[in-house]
């Protein structure tokens, strides 16, 4: 299913977001109702393990704490910059570790390219042009990178100390939708792209920025707009630098935004496992990497990946269901989304993902609406929550409760799963 890591570079990630005849033919967008909004939906009969598209983002941008903490990637698209033994040595504090079958390490450090002005690095000479292209010539810092009275460093120092990890949105990526535009040739294309995007009422609107930045919210945001406005107004986009509309625009990258990891660790050990190895080897390799991520863990805890978000088109279009037909994953190290078919889905079916991760999925039709109301502000009516409706309307935590202690094998699986 996966392309090579080498595969995704050059041209397709320079020209606008799209996708191939393929993937077009596979799903389409369709209006489905004022309440529910749009949904995608199969356009012809689609197998079980098929990707049903691939879609790079619109925009998109690492996390601002994850970024400070040495989680080196591409600027642009994302891809891991660490060799994956660098990788395994950061996250386990152990400079002396090395990897066995290094050749299966897909980074090559010798394509990366830094901007000559401000030091980003790129991943290879086409993300740069292609960074350079749609954005980064109005967000380049030039000699003023390590400057805190810059105003785009005060606006980025502002959000992390607003939004701490585990991080689920930047504020960058709302500056590299108004940066895209102020570059565009065609400003008008871009400005209809973003306003596909899911909107929400004003009620709605404080509830998203209540739940990104707590409950000093209305100050914060409002601190958030100046300084955003400072640093990047344009008299072409000033509905988005408006108090209204800035919390529009907030809204829609906490609604929209989909995250996105990458690591050049998880890529090794892929292509460990595709090894053909006698049983012994096969047997010792295992073993050594289930040490590693033993060791990993206690060291970084949950916190492995090189994490960001994007807004995709295509992707925002999947509407939410507790039993997926479909999932999202990132096997190209990169920004590329791949929307892969979880069973059989047929032509004129709707094409749904889940919100919530697997732990979350198992737990009661009230607890999974819960965390869905208070993240993205719906109650979900797919099969399983209404053949669940007449289910006592209490938290899965409160069902434990009154069902006395989980036994330790219950414990062990669920973490497993996790």
């Amino acid at each position: 299913m996966a392309a090579a890591a080498g595969d995704v570079r050059g041209a397709a990630l320079g020209a606008r977001p799209g996708l191939g005849a393929a993937a077009a033919a596979a799903a389409e967008a369709r209006f489905i109702s004022s309440a529910k909004g749009k949904g995608l939906f199969a356009t012809r009969s689609i197998r079980k393990g098929e990707a049903v598209f691939v879609e790079k983002p619109v925009v998109s941008s690492q996390f601002l704490w994850n970024a400070l903490y040495n989680y080196r990637a591409c600027d642009h698209c994302l891809r891991a910059l660490e060799t994956a033994e660098e990788n395994a040595q950061r996250l386990l504090g152990r400079s002396s570790l090395v990897l066995p079958h290094p050749e299966q390490c897909s980074i090559r450090k010798d394509l990366h390219q830094q901007c000559p002005r401000c030091q980003v690095t790129y991943c290879s000479a086409e993300c740069r042009q292609a960074a350079l292209e749609q954005y980064h010539q109005v967000l380049c810092l030039g000699p003023s990178r390590d400057d805190p009275t810059h105003p785009l460093n005060k606006l980025q120092e502002a959000w992390r100390n607003m939004h701490y990890p585990p991080e689920t949105s930047s504020i960058m990526l709302m500056a590299r939708m108004v940066a895209t535009v102020k570059q565009a040739k065609d400003k008008d294309w871009w400005i209809k792209a973003f306003s596909q995007f899911c909107s929400k009422t004003a009620n709605e609107e404080e509830e998203i920025a209540h739940k990104l930045l707590g409950d000093k919210f209305k100050g914060q945001l409002e601190l958030l707009r100046l300084l955003f406005t400072e640093a990047l107004y344009d008299e072409q986009l000033s509905r988005w630098f408006t108090p209204e509309g800035f919390r529009s625009l907030f809204a829609l990258v906490g609604t929209n935004g989909q995250g996105i990891g990458t690591s050049s660790l998880s890529q090794w050990v892929h292509a460990c496992d595709a090894l053909d190895l006698p049983m012994l080897q096969r047997e010792e390799l295992d073993a050594f990497i289930d040490q590693l991520y033993k060791d990993i863990e206690k060291e970084s805890g949950e916190f492995l990946n090189c994490e960001g978000s994007g807004l995709y088109m295509l992707q925002s279009c999947c509407n939410h269901s507790c039993i997926p037909n479909a999932e999202t994953s990132f096997p190209d190290n990169n920004f590329l989304l791949y929307l892969t078919a979880l069973e059989d889905i047929e032509a004129g079916e709707e094409i749904c993902i889940s919100y919530l991760d697997c732990c979350q999925r198992e737990r009661s039709r009230h607890s999974r609406n819960k965390i869905l109301r208070e993240n993205y502000l719906f109650t979900c009516s797919c099969p399983k929550c209404l053949a669940q409706a007449d289910d006592p309307d209490v938290t899965s935590d409160e069902e434990e409760e009154a069902e006395g202690e989980t036994d330790d094998a219950e414990l062990e699986d669920e973490m497993t799963d996790v």
